[in-house]
């Protein structure tokens, strides 16, 4: 079902043109309104009349993270601060956090972009949508909501955590619709189960799960503990938040607004774009934001991009689901390791629960040693000793070969590790702790 058919079927060629336009628009804007870009803009003697379309985007130069911390708070803004009508920010725990603004005309737009996420993971307007993301200076709970009430659906801007009242709402209001993360979907499945109530005899029909990376095994996971359609979202404050881009009933990958953002991979080593289909570092232009427009940003995530057609009928570009992030990823022993590939392994293997604790040390040779702690079912857990040390060189062996390294695994007995309300955290890195 589409929210907006004539932009989401729209030719590409006509696609295309407006890009283009509203490229040329977005560049002059950046390089009159915001002094950092003219700054880009002219040490790479580049003036807004040099671009004329998409072709022209890779003369530009990338914007990062570091680029808005250095501009921090409003810097980067190219509205005046009287008519920005919100602000947002990332969590600031590697620094100063990165400011967005938005003005009236923006907020509209996003309204408009969760439309259509909804409608593409399902939801319309006769639709009780639970909205359990967080609401504050994250951007996942105000963006979903807005996109609620402009769908016409019934939002219930409940937020994360307190989960037994989550389930309890859940039953209770008839939810056809759950907006969280996906790991918190999963400790909801985990409380309902405990609590006696089997969600998939609820009213409960489709899931919008985004804000980290999640393996499509967890979405199966997910799908079968609820009795839902689980669909992958993507979105970051830095580029809009949630409303990027999202997945469908073709679970065929996710589908970029490209008529609002344009989307690049580049090789996160040499900076080249690389060609429809490489894995690689994803990058953003935006397209029609006032108050906070950016060029070729650096998101960090790893995904390919594709443009063959989707039986869905949308014609935007689409992407892969995101694998990992470029300082996510762990190297061991001179091996690449994304939290992604253990997932998918763990998941592959009954008896494993879905909640993972990756540990990264250093022995006293100075080699770095990984460690993987895995949750089991209770049934596992009741095993014989012998019959557990079976097991645990079994995970141990179906992730050395999904890795191509040795691995330590430690089973650990169910709830033993942490859950969270928001965004899971997967990897504890020793090394950098010194220890």
């Amino acid at each position: 079902m589409f929210w907006n058919e004539p932009a989401e079927c729209m030719p590409q060629e006509e696609r295309r043109q407006l890009q283009n336009e509203r490229l040329q628009q977005t560049v002059r804007r950046c390089y009159e309104q915001v002094p950092a870009y003219r700054k880009k803009l002219d040490d790479a003697g580049i003036r807004p009349a040099d671009i004329r379309g998409v072709d022209d985007l890779k003369h530009l130069p990338f914007t990062t993270a570091e680029d808005l911390r250095e501009n921090y708070p409003f810097g980067m803004f190219a509205a005046r601060l009287e008519d920005i009508v919100r602000v947002h920010s990332s969590s600031g725990t590697t620094g100063k956090p990165k400011v967005v603004g938005y003005t009236r005309r923006d907020i509209d737009t996003w309204a408009e972009l969760m439309a259509r996420t909804i409608a593409c993971g399902g939801g319309w307007k006769h639709d009780i949508i639970q909205n359990a993301y967080g609401y504050g200076l994250f951007t996942g709970g105000l963006g979903i909501h807005y996109g609620a009430e402009k769908l016409g659906a019934t939002v219930v801007p409940i937020s994360g955590g307190n989960t037994k009242r989550q389930v309890m709402i859940m039953q209770d209001f008839g939810c056809t619709m759950l907006a969280c993360t996906p790991s918190y979907a999963l400790v909801i499945a985990d409380t309902a189960a405990e609590m006696g109530i089997d969600l998939r005899e609820l009213p409960l029909k489709y899931g919008i799960f985004g804000a980290e990376p999640w393996t499509d095994s967890m979405r199966k996971e997910i799908e079968s503990r609820m009795g839902i359609r689980a669909t992958d979202i993507y979105g970051l404050s830095e580029v809009s938040g949630p409303g990027v881009a999202s997945g469908c009933e073709a679970q065929n990958g996710l589908h970029i607004f490209d008529d609002h953002f344009i989307p690049e991979i580049i090789d996160p080593a040499t900076l080249e774009v690389l060609p429809p289909g490489s894995q690689g570092e994803l990058v953003f232009t935006s397209l029609t934001k006032e108050a906070f427009p950016i060029l070729r940003y650096r998101t960090r995530d790893i995904t390919r991009l594709h443009h063959d057609p989707c039986p869905c009928g949308r014609t935007h570009c689409r992407m892969s689901r995101v694998t990992g992030r470029t300082d996510d990823m762990l190297i061991i022993r001179g091996v690449n390791v994304f939290p992604s590939q253990i997932e998918s392994a763990l998941m592959a293997i009954e008896g494993t629960e879905p909640h993972y604790l990756i540990v990264v040390d250093r022995d006293k040779g100075r080699l770095d040693e990984l460690e993987v702690w895995v949750e089991v079912s209770p049934g596992v857990v009741s095993d014989k000793v012998r019959r557990l040390e079976a097991f645990e060189k079994q995970v141990a062996a179906e992730l050395n070969s999904a890795l191509g390294l040795g691995v330590k695994v430690r089973l650990v007995e169910p709830k033993t590790i942490t859950r969270s309300e928001g965004k899971a955290k997967r990897v504890i890195d020793r090394r950098e702790l010194g220890s």
